[in-house]
């Protein structure tokens, strides 16, 4: 088991009490979330993005996601509007009291989130990483000394402490307190692999502001499987704000007179060796993306061919970090809960097939902000490999 992870039993961690069930049958033990170890990673307000993971293999990446926190009903709001943009309604995390989202019926955890993560039978898993992030300050502060740590339980298992293994994103401005941590779970994930995970004491705030509200949490499997086509496998991961245009309809104005449209990002990742029209994925975790405020785009170039914007159905080219958890534009696993607006937390994956008709050595990745700003801090790669 990796260093990260940890059981929470009582000769592992004295400090830890019973949780009641996650499900019908399983006792799970657990504990409050106690202060960082001495030695245990820094913070920074960047964190430029580097690769975390590279392998050429037969078999893809997977991932699991849920967001954390979720709107309720304000006294100046009719009863019906937290609901509706439950179901994917337009709406945005500052217009909202936010409250934590809690299923494992247990009062010793203040949040709790299920997605499931499918792993395809017969595959084993050669790494696997744990994402969690959010705001720390809305109508309540958070203490950022709780960053570092979150609970994982494993589909019919009890929860483990995961502790954040390399340095934290960790960023206090414009309102907003963010910060994301990560931590290599791949020994847990081979072991137990496909299934509904559980994600527990991700350290956000709950309230109102005019920031808003929002956190959540991914977890990023490589496998391996024989009878899966030869793939590129690429696991990239920073804490990039991004900060936008102030009026992203006048983006085209600003940009003929010679202003700045505000800090975008460009991931260039170099040494591939795609074929003409292979078949391709990418995946994103962003913050605080607001469904509606316009600006904000994803484009890919192979090479040095031309540009191609990054859409689908529910992320259009204008506004791709919109509140979404997706994978080709649709729902691609169960999640618990299960809103379609996720006010704050964008965990999607794009088809990358338009852009590598032609092959593909390198992949060039652009960011632009909307004009309110977002956080980037996860970007996944699969694509099919010359042989």
């Amino acid at each position: 088991m990796s260093k990260a992870v940890k059981s929470t039993g009582r000769t592992a961690f004295r400090a830890l009490a019973a949780l009641s069930c996650l499900g019908v049958s399983l006792a799970l033990p657990t504990a409050r979330a106690a202060g960082p170890s001495v030695d245990g990673p820094g913070e920074s307000a960047v964190i430029p993005f580097t690769q975390r993971y590279h392998a050429v293999q037969h078999g893809g990446l997977v991932r699991a996601s849920n967001s954390g926190i979720s709107c309720g009903r304000r006294a100046d709001q009719d009863s019906d509007s937290c609901r509706q943009v439950k179901r994917g309604a337009a709406g945005v995390n500052s217009e909202f009291d936010m409250f934590y989202s809690d299923l494992d019926r247990d009062p010793n955890t203040y949040n709790s989130t299920r997605a499931e993560l499918r792993v395809p039978a017969g595959a084993k898993v050669t790494y696997a990483r744990l994402y969690w992030g959010g705001n720390l300050r809305v109508g309540e502060q958070k203490p950022p000394e709780d960053n570092g740590r979150v609970l994982i339980a494993e589909p019919g298992g009890e929860y483990k402490e995961v502790l954040a293994d390399t340095r934290i994103g960790h960023r206090t401005a414009d309102g907003s307190d963010a910060y994301q941590a990560s931590a290599d779970v791949t020994a847990l994930v081979a072991a137990r692999g496909a299934g509904v995970w559980t994600v527990a004491q991700l350290n956000i705030a709950m309230g109102q502001s005019d920031v808003g509200a929002w956190g959540g949490w991914t977890l990023v499997a490589a496998y391996e499987h024989d009878k899966e086509p030869l793939r590129e496998l690429s696991l990239w991961d920073g804490f990039q704000p991004l900060a936008g245009t102030a009026d992203p309809a006048g983006a085209e104005a600003d940009k003929e007179a010679g202003r700045s449209r505000g800090a975008g990002l460009d991931l260039r990742l170099d040494g591939m060796n795609v074929p003409a029209r292979g078949a391709g994925k990418v995946g994103i975790v962003g913050y605080d993306g607001d469904r509606g405020t316009l600006g904000d785009s994803l484009s890919v170039t192979a090479d040095s061919g031309r540009r191609v914007s990054i859409s689908d159905a529910e992320n259009p080219f204008n506004d791709v970090m919109n509140s979404t958890i997706t994978e080709f534009g649709r729902s691609a696993f169960k999640r618990q809960p299960e809103h379609v607006n996720s006010l704050g937390y964008d965990a999607d994956v794009f088809d990358l097939a338009p852009a590598l008709s032609g092959g593909a050595r390198s992949l060039n990745f652009g960011f632009e902000a909307e004009s309110q700003g977002h956080f980037l801090g996860v970007l996944f790669v699969q694509a099919d490999a010359r042989r």
